[in-house]
């Protein structure tokens, strides 16, 4: 009940797998150092360059427990293909990441959190409005999926696939938001300017009328900027070394 096994994979797989690992388990750490997390909920999960195999977090952990070893290896369906892993995942929450990467195999990670101001912002009516430099960024890729209950329903990943289309952003109904990246540090980046956008607009909620909203004008040409800011070199890939020195800073034995 106290502790959980402690496991070392690293001789037992490739280069790219365990980067891939190092990096989703520095992920789920700043899930919990961002105030994000959801006691044992929620998933971040990241395919394996080169392969179709996806890494996700053992159902049972607290974020702040997860791993570069005990990352769970699964197929796109789910399926653990480690049979000396002693943790299983959440089949259940499992639904949305299948229907994610099954739709866009270009993406390498997809990230889906449950919280406050996202669902807030999920649940109002007018969705996410144009209220901030942040808004902008999510407003040029975003897209909407309805609620459908628990994601449990096999029926559903076809709409899951349809509504996400070609987005980076998704925020869904009355249940919270998912960001896509081409790397797991995109889909982090994502997530950082989905969830600002939201807490800002939740802040602004009893001052709606008196607020100055973003030009579509530049939301329509944002996307190109956002490209340079936030992914490649000089964007998402240029924060990501920092988010994970600051991960390594707090928690050293992240990456074992």
């Amino acid at each position: 009940m106290y502790s959980i096994p402690a496991l070392d994979v690293k001789k037992h797989v490739s280069e790219q797998e365990w980067q891939t690992r190092v990096e989703l388990a520095a992920a789920y750490r700043l899930l919990v150092m961002h105030n994000w997390d959801d006691l044992i909920h929620t998933h971040i999960s990241a395919r394996i360059p080169g392969t179709d195999d996806l890494l996700i977090n053992a159902f049972g952990l607290c974020f702040e427990e997860v791993t570069a070893s005990n990352l769970v290896k699964i197929d796109i369906h789910g399926n653990k293909l480690d049979t000396d892993c002693p943790f299983d995942i959440n089949p259940a929450g499992f639904t949305i990441h299948s229907a994610v990467h099954i739709a866009r195999h270009a993406d390498q990670c997809a990230l889906h959190l449950h919280h406050p101001d996202a669902i807030a912002v999920a649940s109002h009516k007018d969705g996410l409005l144009p209220l901030s430099q942040y808004s902008a960024f999510a407003l040029a890729s975003l897209s909407y999926h309805s609620y459908e209950g628990l994601a449990v329903e096999q029926d559903e990943i076809k709409r899951l696939q349809d509504d996400l289309g070609t987005a980076n952003f998704m925020l869904l109904r009355n249940h919270g938001a998912l960001t896509m990246g081409k790397t797991i540090g995109d889909a982090f980046m994502h997530m950082y300017d989905l969830l600002c956008a939201c807490e800002i607009q939740v802040k602004l909620q009893h001052s709606m009328n008196n607020s100055h909203p973003v030009d579509q004008a530049i939301i329509d040409g944002i996307k190109a900027q956002a490209n340079v800011v936030h992914t490649g070199q000089t964007g998402g890939q240029k924060a990501w070394p920092a988010m994970m020195r600051r991960v390594k800073r707090t928690y050293p034995d992240f990456d074992t």
